[in-house]
């Protein structure tokens, strides 16, 4: 502030309060020019645990290709038909997709196929209608199109007993195919309302009838399956037991298949491009070569496992076998859906089921008062069920609808199960 010295003489300055926004001291901002910043290495927040690639036992594959040789197949599998739709009323199945069901299985005549599945007619289905009845005879084969369906039969002492559930793009009723009066082996409810495609019997005979190449296919099939067979649909081999005396001895042998299914290894590959000048000038204190390929290797790592769990031709979801899928009773995975899959398979070594799938799970055994176990694996204890781990995958797909599916896996070459495939000594390596 200015204050004269007397009443006419000069304004003399005088100092005043100090300001807040004058430092008295030199800043941390300018300071930072002259000191050293300790960075972390580039992060990625992609990066998962990658348990499945952890889990799986590796084969050095020298050739390039896996061949896994089999017993021969006499049963037919069963794959799930597709729709398509262009209204409420408007409901087609894809005709290729026909060859799914295991009578139409390699049957190749596109034009017979096509004009069978404009004979399939929509029928819309209320929730708890009863399909089709236990010991009736089968005059229809059914598609889903929509829908969760339970088949059930009656118990010793007239309780229901659930046999199964039939979800989307599922078949009934083509196992009669081949047999004189054929009879429904089990009642079908709806559980949910939904929606199926209905192809008289009257059409399948009216289609052998007139079209030959049909008629001999699905001739050729139901002597196919009327062959002695184990009850994994191979073929049988003589075995006798039990006899007394000195009975004259059967002899057989044990077929293969004459084309094996071969798998041939797959690639993730990439070119990784650095500016020689970024190499050169800006090297220290990390090396810019060694970070982008680090990175890099965790992306190609990440697809890899992708690949595992969603490729079309060796993908664990899609080689699934139809026989080896069951679907949820009521919607959430519960302890009782868990226990029916591990039925399904021996030696089960571990479960895979997306984060969101297991926290459902959770929540169900959270209702019904079960604390799931745990397993110890590689120092890590992860959530298990009767034993089995319960790993998370985040590759495993996650629905609009808020449907996933949970993968149980039984590994390693002397349990006949799944493994990884790898080659060792490639140039440069």
């Amino acid at each position: 502030m200015s204050t004269p010295d007397s009443a006419t003489g000069p304004a003399v300055d005088e100092p005043g309060p100090p300001s807040e926004d004058r430092l008295t001291s030199l800043s941390t901002t300018a300071a930072r020019q002259l000191a050293t910043t300790t960075k972390s290495e580039p992060q990625m927040q992609a990066i998962s645990s990658r348990w499945l690639l952890r889990m799986l036992p590796w084969v050095d594959v020298k050739g390039g290709t896996y061949r896994v040789n089999r017993r021969l197949q006499l049963r037919v599998g069963r794959g799930r038909v597709q729709f398509e739709q262009n209204g409420a009323d408007d409901i087609r199945v894809i005709p290729q997709t026909l060859t799914e069901l295991p009578a139409l299985r390699g049957y190749s005549d596109t034009e017979v196929l096509r004009e069978l599945a404009t004979r399939f007619r929509v029928r819309e289905i209320r929730a708890g209608q009863v399909l089709v009845e236990a010991g009736q005879p089968v005059t229809e084969a059914f598609l889903v199109v929509h829908g969760r369906f339970t088949r059930f039969t009656e118990g010793k002492y007239g309780e229901e007993e659930i046999v199964g559930v039939v979800t989307d793009g599922a078949q009934m009723g083509d196992e009669a195919i081949g047999q004189p009066d054929p009879l429904w082996l089990s009642s079908v409810r709806a559980e949910t309302a939904g929606v199926v495609l209905a192809l008289p019997w009257s059409v399948v005979t009216e289609f052998t009838e007139r079209v030959p190449s049909l008629a001999a296919h699905l001739e050729a099939y139901a002597r196919r399956q009327s062959l002695p067979m184990n009850r994994k649909g191979e073929a049988d081999v003589p075995v006798q037991a039990g006899h007394v005396g000195e009975p004259t001895i059967n002899g057989g042998y044990v077929d293969y298949e004459l084309a094996p299914r071969e798998y041939e290894l797959s690639l993730t590959q990439t070119v990784l491009r650095v500016h020689t000048r970024v190499a050169d000038l800006y090297n220290n204190p990390m090396d810019q070569t060694e970070q982008q390929l680090r990175l890099t290797i965790e992306e190609i790592r990440e697809r890899q496992e992708w690949e595992l769990v969603n490729n079309r031709e060796f993908g664990l979801l899609h080689n699934a076998d139809h026989g080896q899928r069951v679907s949820t009773f009521t919607g959430p995975p519960t302890p009782d859906d868990m226990d029916e899959l591990l039925a399904m398979r021996r030696k089960t070594k571990l479960f895979l089921a997306h984060p969101k799938a297991i926290a459902a799970f959770f929540r169900q055994c959270n209702r019904r008062g079960l604390v799931p176990g745990t397993a110890s694996v590689e120092g890590h204890e992860i959530p298990a069920w009767r034993g089995v781990p319960i790993f998370p995958c985040n590759k495993i797909p996650v629905s609009p609808q808020h449907t996933s599916s949970i993968i149980a896996l039984r590994t390693g070459e002397g349990d006949q199960g799944a493994i990884g495939l790898y080659q060792t000594g490639i140039p440069e390596e």
